[in-house]
């Protein structure tokens, strides 16, 4: 944990936290980007992972198998394709605490999450309000702002955004909880981030999740910016429904597949509606090609089309390297390692003011990422970082996004970094 750690601003501390670190070797099975034609220092996995090494090798096998079986690869080859979705869900049921039956790789994270609306979210004249939180990421509130819509309902009505207090920058649970109780019995579902894009806040499922449910709502996630970076336990936080990408910290690929995750209690309720697909229905009689749709168990039964097979390689070149590390260990490494470029920052930035971050302090409520909010010099000391081979993440009006991921960062990267940053503000702030 990184608070039984006692941090010092120096190399030979970096270069002694690294030489300690039984996650170390990962790093070499990434490929770092350039920057002015050196190796990145890459603080930017909140939105998109580097590239394992082994990434090229998965795909060209699949392209191999296409090359060489064509239509037979969908039953034959040592992976084939017509059952090739079930090799990535021992890795993701660790990586958000489920059941394999419970998640699966299949299409795009707002997709999922339209898909998942028509399942969880049913209004009636009683119950038909969505809480979610205020600034949520722009393809959420546009998901749910046309679910809304489609309808009939006035998302001005219908959505309940909860915003923090004045002059705070993140939500504080009791006001997330005392929000549903107010609005418990036309509440029909909490459908809102695991970890919050902009600030980095990691919310408390477990208690949104109960008080939800005791009110008599559903409640969803969109874990875009926790799978892969917290620990999550959503089949025993007796989630209803996430879903995920795999592009951020699962380093699976731009734009890559998407995973589900349908709780196991709502696996053979036929009352509960979907849109369904012929790779959704029962397996063992799919090829009968007749009416009458039966949903697969779990969550599965969510699927609509075939899997996209070189999509899922590149997923699984990453989801391997995860079963290696564990991602109890990566968390625990973040911890530290998160923790470390928080004592930096402080250590630098002292009593001027000149940066805040806005991330919670308790490790407990974040992951790898901090948030800085720049109050003088902002883009410019962000643009010092880049020309400095650092790549982070701006986002309007001033904040700056910095996540230390553990599977290829080091503390020597952290230590760089917090030099340039006492460098830029030297200059600019």
């Amino acid at each position: 944990m990184s608070n039984q750690v006692n941090f010092e601003f120096s190399i030979d501390f970096a270069e002694k936290m690294d030489a300690e670190d039984p996650l170390r070797d990962f790093r070499s099975k990434f490929i770092f980007p350039k920057v002015n034609g050196n190796e990145a220092i890459y603080f930017c996995g909140n939105s998109l992972g580097i590239q394992p090494k082994a990434t090229q090798a998965y795909i060209q096998k699949e392209l191999d198998n296409w090359a060489n079986m064509a239509v037979d690869g969908h039953f034959h080859g040592e992976d084939a394709w017509y059952h090739i979705r079930k090799k990535s869900k021992p890795a993701l049921a660790e990586i958000v605490g489920a059941h394999e039956h419970e998640v699966v790789a299949m299409n795009n994270l707002t997709s999922n999450l339209h898909f998942l609306m028509v399942s969880f979210y049913q209004p009636t004249a009683e119950r038909y309000k969505i809480i979610t939180e205020a600034g949520a990421f722009p393809s959420d509130m546009y998901m749910l702002e046309t679910q809304v819509k489609f309808h009939g309902l006035d998302p001005d009505e219908v959505i309940v955004e909860i915003a923090p207090r004045a002059g705070e920058h993140t939500l504080r649970t009791e006001d997330i909880l005392q929000t549903i109780q107010e609005h418990g019995d036309q509440l029909a579902l909490v459908m809102m981030a695991g970890l919050q894009y902009y600030t980095g806040q990691l919310f408390d499922m477990k208690a949104i999740v109960e008080a939800a449910h005791k009110v008599g709502a559903y409640v969803g996630f969109d874990l875009a910016h926790a799978a892969g970076n917290a620990q999550l336990g959503l089949h025993d936080w007796q989630v209803d429904f996430a879903t995920w990408c795999s592009y951020k910290y699962m380093n699976s690929g731009p734009g890559n597949v998407s995973g589900i995750f349908v709780h196991e209690k709502h696996a053979e309720k036929p009352e509960l509606p979907r849109f369904a697909g012929w790779w959704g229905h029962d397996e063992g009689q799919r090829f009968k090609m007749e009416k009458g749709f039966v949903p697969m168990f779990g969550a599965d039964g969510w699927q609509l089309a075939n899997s996209n097979v070189l999509a899922l390689a590149a997923h699984q070149a990453s989801l391997e390297i995860f079963m290696e590390a564990g991602i109890k260990n990566l968390r625990k490494k973040s911890e530290t390692l998160t923790g470390y470029l928080e004592f930096l920052i402080h250590k630098i930035n002292g009593d001027s003011g000149v940066i805040e971050i806005i991330t919670p302090k308790n490790e407990n409520e974040r992951g790898c990422q901090l948030s800085l909010l720049v109050h003088k010099g902002g883009k410019a000391v962000f643009d010092e970082f880049y020309q400095n081979g650092i790549v982070g993440d701006w986002r309007n009006p001033n904040v700056i996004r910095i996540a230390p991921t553990p599977l290829y960062n080091s503390f020597m990267d952290v230590f760089r970094f917090a030099q340039v940053l006492e460098q830029s503000l030297r200059k600019f702030a």
